[in-house]
């Protein structure tokens, strides 16, 4: 009998968790009547009936209860330092759950977006990637854009690289490309960066990034001083390019670079060295014997 008994709280506490599907049906009912408030009310009461129950049955329950109270406070009430909180929370109590997931992916957009925590952002999309998610390509892209906006250049190659190597079927390849052609181009190494903006043009023709390569690839041209060539790139650019614009700017600078430094005609020297060419009078018979301007005006009767 003192056995059985003994038995009883373990059997109560295993159906803890059948309060909660209740809690969490009526947090999603206020979320849909507008009442943030109330939601977050049930999220937390369900985690509360869940306490002790350490059933697997429990630990769903839990995950989806702390995922919902943090996505309350990120996307309802836009109150970030507490969804940082409530997201943490998550993850420390539930690591292994698949809402972990998307919690640390919103988790690092707000780190980066709202409080510019890059490194808590990378680590917290790093820390996802450990568990293969489907999504593995982008998030991988997402960290070497993170790592340039850093200003870590060459960990942003790296990683870049990274993605052109490992999902090569991957639709962020070409976003990857572009991206390694800028970071070469901001650590000033010009060859690689034409090498990679080269590379997008030639392997991604109808990428949307197609236009944006060939104009990095103008500019770069330019500060080589081949106006001619990155003359031709810009117009390549113009047909795709969304600020067609900034392209005939460009065109049109280069075009006076270029007219400023050519003679205005072919065997002009003095054209050439912008010199300005002074009409000498002939001297008279008077002033090359050595007498004045005006003896000179004199003797012809002036």
């Amino acid at each position: 009998m003192r056995a059985l008994l003994c038995l009883v709280p373990l059997a109560l506490c295993a159906g803890c968790w059948t309060d909660a599907p209740r809690r969490l049906t009526r947090a999603k009912e206020a979320l849909f009547d507008k009442d943030p408030q109330r939601a977050l009310k049930e999220y937390r009461l369900a985690v509360d009936a869940l306490e002790n129950d350490n059933s697997p049955e429990a630990a769903v329950f839990r995950a989806r209860a702390l995922k919902g109270a943090a996505d309350v406070y990120y996307l309802e009430q836009r109150d970030y330092a507490k969804a940082v909180d409530a997201y943490r929370e998550l993850i420390r109590v539930c690591p292994e759950a698949p809402e972990t997931i998307e919690g640390r992916l919103l988790l690092a957009d707000i780190l980066a977006d709202r409080f510019h925590d890059i490194r808590g952002s990378i680590n917290e999309i790093t820390a996802s990637l450990q568990r293969n998610p489907p999504q593995s390509a982008e998030l991988e892209y997402k960290v070497a854009k993170l790592y340039f906006q850093l200003g870590d250049y060459p960990q942003s190659e790296l990683e870049a690289q990274n993605v052109i190597k490992k999902y090569e079927t991957s639709a962020y390849v070409d976003d990857a490309v572009f991206l390694l052609g800028q970071a070469y181009a901001m650590e000033g190494k010009r060859p690689e960066a034409m090498h990679a903006f080269q590379d997008l043009v030639e392997r991604f023709p109808e990428s949307e990034l197609q236009p944006h390569a060939l104009f990095e690839m103008a500019k770069l041209t330019a500060d080589m001083d081949e106006d001619e060539k990155a003359i031709e790139l810009y117009v390549q650019a113009l047909k795709r390019h969304p600020d067609p614009k900034l392209d005939q700017s460009n065109i049109g600078r280069l075009r006076k670079r270029i007219a400023s430094t050519r003679p205005r005609h072919v065997g002009d020297h003095e054209a050439a060295f912008d010199r300005v060419v002074v009409q000498v009078r002939a001297k008279s018979s008077v002033e090359a014997a050595g007498g004045s301007a005006e003896e000179a005006a004199h003797d012809n009767g002036d």
